[in-house]
């Protein structure tokens, strides 16, 4: 007969907003061991499993703390409450607590603040409103709340909440069917209790007791503060939004890129500051997504993007806000791992801005063997091989806007856009072979160009920092024969020097904060390097702080109109480092605003 052998929860800690799918150990008639789900659709033996969830309401009154969720909050911050932040922000455990993170929360103070005193209310935020529905008020209702009535969990239909047990100051809510929940606000503060029983087909009765577990209180998702869009040409306006959060600019458009940190490289060993529950992949991944969507991007260029987890989440998650999904997963010539869990790099598109042209796929492992066949010795082709070969890949995407662009001038002229979006994962030794990279690639977006008149966006985390040989190339269009970076090249792949060119005129947007004339961007330009025109990080850990991802653009087609504001360290908590459980990167998102110009004539 069919017997429940053990029960337990991937995570100890539950996230309004993070599913939450037990696992349930099985013990099959034939004595194998098992933890495939057994539905009513498909008995097993005359027998499957039920499944229910609760939710424990005490008469007690219970807050979190906002900066250490799992703790139970000892005081609130009255001055939140007066500038009316959102109340899950003002609870703290301890004074101590308080004290530790002001640095952070004034942040929160002066924004409130300076929202009043120049629009008059609060300023609208390109990240922070999608996450105000679990914005952590404490619902102190006993009785089936009004949101809960209309609860769909899982493949559950709608029903009523529907109260259990009422016993010692305690009520039991029912709130999910399935073997899957997800925490509610509703839920904030509160146990939830997981019951599964086996049942028999035929007279739908229970078979034996069943197997119940209780998580801790549940916790709204951490919110990080508000990032902004920052105009950089002249405009008098921050964040100017549309209805559904996008830009309102006619004709312009915007694109993020975004490392997300692949769940094979978040471990716990390289960033054991994260707490576990933050590191999860089921807790970054709906964190990942709240922030993403909140961008409304219109192009959305990501890196380190498992093929799984494309498949079976961002592409049809993305696909209900309205994009359309574009990837290129790694080669697994040195990768020796499940090959489902390959990450690579996706490109997303809103329908309703974009349609798709042409793709093109570059694979370096292929550009690496082409190289070894004409340009190295025979003896060394082996050596040379596995010197090159990483197993990186770019994405080439060509668009076209569904939005007018054009003047008078010209009223029937496509737009087209080409975006390429890469990660170049090279260690940092190997100096020669992320030179080589970055020039392939540049060389073949320089074939496009040829061939099409074509404004250009190359995105992604390329692994160098400002100054590096491959930053000059992108960003300069050569590399300087001196430059120290070419001095690592055992298989002459980068001689001559001079070779290092190309003919794109690209140009760093963030470079535009510095150049740029318009409110805010003093307080942005101190985030960046002067001597490189970068910001000063986009990645942030324990052992390194610096920037190696960037947009850039073709500045004779494309003009930038607005940057994501930059973080600093008054954005993140005192000692964190990145993936936290605001920020599920150890990367920030980039995001530029541009718009196309004519091209001068020739």
């Amino acid at each position: 007969m069919l017997s429940v052998l053990r029960v337990h929860l991937p995570s100890d800690i539950p996230i309004v907003g993070c599913e939450l799918t037990p696992y349930v150990l099985l013990r099959r008639p034939d004595k194998t061991v098992t933890t495939d789900d057994v539905p009513e659709s498909a008995p097993l033996d005359g027998h499957f499993l039920r499944y229910k969830w609760c939710r424990i309401q005490s008469d007690k009154k219970v807050a979190v703390c906002s900066v250490h969720p799992s703790e139970q909050a000892t005081l609130q911050c009255l001055g939140c409450v007066k500038a009316k932040i959102p109340v899950a922000k003002s609870y703290h455990c301890s004074p101590k607590c308080f004290s530790d993170a002001w640095q952070h929360h004034r942040v929160l103070h002066d924004r409130a603040a300076s929202a009043v005193n120049e629009n008059g209310n609060e300023e609208e935020e390109i990240f922070g409103r999608y996450n105000s529905s679990g914005s952590g008020v404490i619902n102190a209702s006993l009785t089936g709340s009004a949101s809960s009535t209309s609860l769909t969990n899982g493949s559950t239909p709608l029903y009523p909440a529907a109260v259990t047990q009422r016993s010692g100051g305690e009520t039991w809510f029912e709130v999910g069917r399935s073997k899957t929940y997800t925490p509610t606000a509703d839920d904030i503060g509160h146990v939830l209790k997981f019951e599964c029983v086996i049942v028999d087909a035929e007279t739908k009765q229970p078979v034996g007791h069943p197997n119940t577990i209780l998580t801790s209180r549940v916790i709204p998702a951490p919110s990080p503060s508000p990032r902004r869009l920052i105009p950089v040409s002249g405009a008098d306006m921050l964040g100017n939004l549309q209805s559904d959060g996008r830009v309102s600019s006619s004709g312009s458009f915007t694109v993020l890129s975004y490392n997300i940190l692949s769940d094979s490289y978040a471990s716990s060993e390289l960033y054991s500051y994260c707490p576990s529950w933050a590191l999860s992949w089921p807790y970054r991944r709906q964190n990942l997504l709240r922030e993403i969507v909140g961008y409304r991007a219109d192009i959305v260029c990501l890196q380190e993007v498992q093929n799984d987890h494309f498949e079976e989440f961002f592409a049809p998650e993305l696909d209900k806000h309205g994009y359309q999904a574009l990837y290129k997963r790694k080669t697994n010539e040195v990768y020796s791992g499940n090959i489902h869990t390959i990450d690579g790099c996706a490109t997303f598109f809103r329908r309703d801005r974009f349609s798709h042209v042409k793709k093109y796929e570059v694979e370096f492992n292929k550009a690496a063997q082409s190289l070894t066949e004409v340009a190295v010795q025979t003896t060394q082709k082996k050596a040379a091989l596995n010197r090159l070969v990483k197993d990186n890949v770019a994405l080439i995407v060509v668009l076209e806007a569904k939005f007018s662009n054009q003047g008078a001038d010209n009223p029937g002229k496509r737009q087209l856009l080409c975006v390429a979006n890469t990660h170049v994962n090279v260690p940092q030794e190997l100096k020669d072979v992320k030179i080589w990279q970055v020039h392939t690639l540049l060389k073949g977006l320089e074939k496009i160009a040829a061939s099409a008149d074509i404004p250009m966006l190359v995105c992604g985390d390329f692994n160098s920092v400002p100054g590096s040989a491959p930053h000059s190339l992108l960003a300069m269009g050569k590399v300087d024969p001196m430059h120290a970076d070419l001095l690592v090249d055992p298989l002459a792949i980068l001689r001559p020097h001079s070779k290092l060119t190309h003919q794109l005129p690209l140009v760093s947007a963030y470079s535009s904060f510095l150049r740029g004339v318009g409110l805010g961007l003093e307080k942005q330009r101190r985030r960046m390097d002067p001597t490189t025109n970068e910001p000063l990080f986009t990645n942030c850990t324990r052992d390194f702080i610096g920037t190696l991802d960037y947009i850039l653009y073709t500045a004779d087609s494309l003009t930038v109109e607005s940057l994501l504001e930059l973080l600093d360290e008054d954005s993140l908590r005192k000692d964190t480092a990145l993936p936290s459980p605001e920020w599920s990167s150890d990367h920030i998102a980039l995001l530029a605003e541009f718009r196309c110009v004519p091209r001068p004539r020739r």
